[in-house]
């Protein structure tokens, strides 16, 4: 039995639900005649348990772009579906991967925004350890010219969450201070370049040196070592007593505890996943005596909901990077064959930034 923590963890970083790809069963999708290398799942278990496989390549029905795969970034639900782990599991056999960035190779009836030879990128929830993989057309963005595939795999998810946290459920504020747990990882790093562009004192926590290095360079102001497991003492002495603002949580467990502990007078909490593998229980009493509240973020779902609002944030997300404000931090690369080894790095949680699969 898994643990329940894993069995919803890292909501926030849920794929798009409305977005899913068309390779949801490749066995009934897959009916061209070409064929194309990719990456199944066809029973749960560990990265090792995956094959490379080649199949074949999709056509791309009514409303749906077909791309050429480029790169692929992981997220911790990608480690997640392969085990049966995840509260959103497509079905067998599927390829891991929710966010892509590649080249139109063709387009569906109906199709308008886009045209073979157009380079995008998108959240896809899965399928996009594949060379190809038929992507419905809203969930497709033009990739700005200065992005590589490599940055514009990794921006979907990660920026996505971490804009509608601090923008739409935390109402972050100029002057707020920042806390952000986990800090090196995906996540974690677009909090803390959003939320110095935000104009958040940013508070920067990760459990090694070398991942803190990783979030000064990305803008963080302070930086707090948890490794000893010490987090609440450590952050009021960083603010003189009062504690943080805002509370960025991807980790839970412990952290999530004693982050009530640190929390400021009408603090936001935002729970963001269970990357630690546990979810902690709530004291109400902590949330009484800050007037401090406890926000969930559970970004795929906002997305289906509000599709406009999703849009007009990554508007702003992009309007930031041509500015030069943010830019992925593009931790490892792998190529299609190590697939494996990507995995395990994410699972390891070895990873500082982004871990990119280079399907091309």
């Amino acid at each position: 039995m898994p643990k329940p923590g894993l069995l919803i963890a890292a909501t926030a970083l849920s794929a798009l639900v409305d977005c899913r790809p068309h390779v949801a069963n490749l066995a009934a999708t897959f009916i061209g005649k070409r064929l194309m290398k990719a990456v199944l799942c066809k029973t749960f278990g560990m990265p090792e348990d995956l094959v490379l496989e080649d199949i074949a390549a999709p056509v791309p029905g009514a409303g749906e772009v077909l791309v050429d795969v480029h790169a692929t970034a992981l997220n911790f639900p990608d480690v997640l579906m392969i085990q049966g782990k995840y509260q959103s599991q497509p079905p067998m056999p599927f390829a891991p991967g929710g966010e892509i960035a590649g080249t139109v190779a063709a387009v569906g009836d109906g199709v308008t925004r886009f045209k073979p030879g157009d380079r995008v990128f998108g959240g896809t929830g899965f399928g996009g350890f594949a060379e190809q993989v038929a992507v419905r057309e809203r969930a497709l963005r033009p990739m700005p010219a200065a992005m590589s595939f490599a940055e514009a795999s990794g921006i979907s998810t990660t920026y996505g969450t971490s804009y509608y946290a601090l923008k739409q459920r935390a109402a972050l504020q100029p002057g707020e201070t920042l806390l952000v747990l986990g800090a090196a990882g995906g996540v974690g790093l677009a909090a803390v370049e959003l939320g110095k562009a935000m104009g958040a004192r940013v508070i920067a926590a990760a459990s090694s040196a070398a991942k803190l290095e990783a979030a000064r360079r990305c803008g963080a102001d302070d930086l707090l070592d948890y490794s000893d497991g010490d987090l609440k003492e450590k952050v009021k002495a960083l603010t003189g007593g009062a504690g943080a603002d805002v509370i960025y949580d991807p980790v839970g467990g412990d952290l999530f505890q004693q982050s009530l502990r640190c929390i400021n007078w009408y603090g936001r909490l935002l729970v963001i996943g269970f990357a630690g593998g546990e979810i902690p229980k709530v004291p109400a009493n902590l949330i009484l005596l800050k007037s401090a509240s406890v926000v969930g973020v559970f970004y795929g779902a906002w997305t289906a909901r509000d599709p406009a609002g999703s849009a007009a944030n990554f508007e702003e997300i992009l309007a930031l990077f041509s500015a030069g404000k943010i830019r992925p931090l593009i931790g490892r690369e792998y190529p299609l064959t190590d697939y494996a080894a990507a995995m395990r790095c994410l699972m390891n949680r070895e990873a500082i930034g982004k871990v990119v699969v280079k399907v091309r």
